[in-house]
């Protein structure tokens, strides 16, 4: 098995198959969710549940488009081209601070390779890119008078996407309709992260996890933002799909990782 292809532990995080979307909802606190599943095939909605419409920020899926972004403009070449090192002047926790090509950037979630495909574009760059692919809100100007635009407009920030629009952005890279180069939507795929569910899909995605932070900047108490977006495939079929979750505390593991394995061990239609 190719050792991007994972399937997730789920019984460590005490999961189990019968409890419904709303009860364990319920059971971890949480404020704010949606589960909207497309077929790619038709454009139809098959499922939608919960508050699908509301922005918040992307986190760490915004690599998807990043990675598309990157590869248009010849920043990135391959899944295991570049290979970027860590620098000691880039903020970076112990286990980021190593060599890293786009394949691991998009698997582990490396936020300092993120900030220097930014940094390469520059702020002007940047934001016409994200213009370009009708990204939510499409606002990568960072926090007021910070500045930050370039490092982490996406985290907790000023750019903001809906379960909805994740879903619009997702459908058009995966019939690689983007205005931007087939060739670049097609090696950012080709870099994402695969896992194989419980019930037998092959499922590519992306997680995303943030604490949530007012309009003033200011943290929402101790509230956690997760993700779990991207496609899934199975018998010729091919579901687009996206899950949020709004904890209203922290949860044991990355509350991305939480969703993750509850759709990789539940999700089927």
């Amino acid at each position: 098995m190719d050792k991007r292809l994972r399937s997730a532990v789920l019984l460590a995080l005490g999961l189990t198959g019968g409890i419904s979307f709303q009860a364990q909802a319920a059971e971890k606190g949480v404020v704010a969710e949606c589960a909207v599943v497309m077929d790619a095939a038709s454009q139809r909605i098959l499922s939608r549940k919960g508050v699908c419409d509301k922005r918040f920020t992307p986190a760490s899926t915004f690599k998807v488009p990043l990675a598309v972004i990157g590869y248009d403009k010849n920043i990135l070449h391959s899944e295991h081209d570049p290979v970027w090192q860590w620098k000691p002047e880039m903020e970076a926790p112990e286990r980021d601070r190593i060599a890293v090509d786009p394949a691991r950037w998009l698997e582990q979630s490396v936020v300092w390779y993120s900030r220097e495909i930014t940094r390469q574009l520059g702020q002007k760059q940047f934001s016409e890119a994200v213009a370009a692919l009708d990204y939510g809100n499409m606002d990568v100007s960072g926090r007021a008078g910070k500045q930050d635009g370039l490092t982490g407009s996406w985290i907790g920030s000023s750019l903001e996407i809906s379960p909805d629009e994740q879903i619009q952005f997702l459908n058009k890279l995966v019939h690689e309709t983007l205005p931007v180069s087939k060739q670049a939507q097609q090696k950012a795929k080709a870099a994402m992260t695969v896992f194989a569910s419980e019930k037998g899909w092959k499922v590519t995605g992306k997680t995303g996890a943030a604490r949530l932070r007012d309009a003033k900047g200011k943290f929402v108490g101790e509230q956690r933002l997760g993700w779990f977006v991207g496609w899934a495939e199975k018998d010729g079929r091919q579901l687009v799909f996206a899950n949020m979750q709004v904890f209203d505390k922290p949860v044991k593991v990355s509350s991305g990782m939480l969703i993750r394995a509850q759709f990789l061990k539940n999700f089927d239609q």
